[in-house]
């Protein structure tokens, strides 16, 4: 009888360990599904520091299911890759929210520049106006013309492409030509004061 309780308890024992010592494949896949999910919607891009991290934790927990799966059975124990794989999820719907957040601020940056090209593209063209027109200057206004056209093609440009949802490529652009249309202001406004010092 010792010996028959002796077997049974160790048969319960061994039924426990191999029980907890299953491998958590319904939270590997529930986690690389949130993490798929996250760059569908280009986390990867807007929040990428954040992306980096989560693909971090499920990589090591990835690593660590494959160090359990190594050893004895007996010995395996796999509560601690589970337990980050149910983190990834978690932080994964949390960052999903946040990415949306992120997105709908880089859309407004985006269009808050196009609105201040428009604007200093009307007023380079006024300065044109009133630039000096001699010998010297007829070359560099022909240029800056050309650099205004530039900028307004490429407004349509940025407009397509927050019309399509890239906004982070359309903030970059319409940052830059932000820059390039105050660059001419100076320009014109620099040598319109030249022209009235010669007066």
């Amino acid at each position: 009888m010792t010996t028959l309780v002796k077997i049974a308890a160790l048969s319960v024992a061994v039924l426990v360990v191999s029980s907890c010592a299953k491998v958590p494949e319904v939270e590997l896949e529930n986690a690389k599904k949130a993490v798929e999910e996250l760059k569908a919607v280009e986390a990867n891009r807007y929040m990428a520091a954040e992306f980096n991290a989560i693909q971090d934790s499920l990589n090591a927990a990835n690593v660590a299911i494959e160090t359990e799966k190594s050893r004895f059975f007996l010995v395996r124990n796999y509560d601690a890759p589970k337990s980050k794989l149910v983190n990834v999820v978690t932080i994964a719907e949390e960052l999903k929210a946040k990415n949306e957040e992120k997105k709908a601020q880089v859309r407004e940056e985006a269009q808050q520049n196009i609105e201040a090209v428009n604007q200093l593209i009307a007023e380079n063209k006024d300065l044109l106006k009133k630039a000096p027109r001699g010998k010297e200057g007829k070359a560099a206004l022909e240029a800056i013309q050309s650099d205004i056209a530039t900028i307004e093609a490429s407004v349509n440009e940025v407009n397509t492409l927050i019309s399509n949802g890239d906004y982070l490529t359309a903030k970059d652009k319409s940052a830059a030509l932000k820059a390039k249309a105050e660059s001419i202001k100076e320009e014109l406004n620099q040598a319109i004061a030249k022209t009235k010092k010669r007066k």
